[in-house]
């Protein structure tokens, strides 16, 4: 029986479209994160989103920072905790080293995972700490010239810097 969404998809839609204006691809069944990850070919950065604080100040603009690199991954994937459940569940499957948070990014490479930032890490750092650690795991294990998007393109965006605690849980007053 498939999770349903705690969260309004819709009131998460900019804390996923601004990984998706560098090119993170929103994987949202069990299957699509299958076709990726289960494939054991090439680099694959896998980033675990979510609404809180820390993904909004350091995780997600930490990534597109990153994705800014002359090295990145051959693919760049996120999962949403709390809205593709089940996504999330299959992708922290291929974690199972490393107990389950959100928001957290792992990287892998040949199907094998071989970087890895959780929660607890996250909330300690600043988006250039997170940009910086990934950049040393890109430099380490990828070879796909970057970056993501056009420079110019990427100086245009601004990150959703907003924590979504205030957003109402599918199916319950707020």
């Amino acid at each position: 029986m498939a999770l349903t969404s705690i969260y309004d998809p819709e009131a998460v839609a900019p804390m996923w479209q601004e990984l998706a204006a560098v090119g993170v691809e929103p994987l949202t069944t069990p299957e699509q994160v299958e076709a990726v990850l289960g494939a054991h070919s090439g680099t694959v950065l896998v980033v675990v989103n979510s609404i809180c604080g820390c993904a909004a100040g350091s995780a997600r603009p930490g990534v597109m920072l990153a994705l800014q690199h002359s090295v990145i991954p051959d693919r760049n994937v996120t999962v949403f905790a709390g809205v593709d459940r089940d996504a999330v569940n299959r992708a922290r499957e291929y974690m199972a080293a490393y107990p389950p948070s959100s928001p957290s990014m792992g990287l892998f490479k040949d199907g094998r995972q071989v970087f890895m930032l959780q929660r607890t890490d996250l909330q300690q750092m600043t988006d250039d700490q997170v940009a910086a650690a990934l950049r040393k795991a890109f430099d380490e294990h990828c070879a796909r010239t970057g970056p993501s998007v056009d420079p110019e393109k990427f100086r245009q965006l601004q990150p959703y810097r907003s924590c979504g605690s205030q957003i109402p849980l599918v199916g319950r007053p707020s």
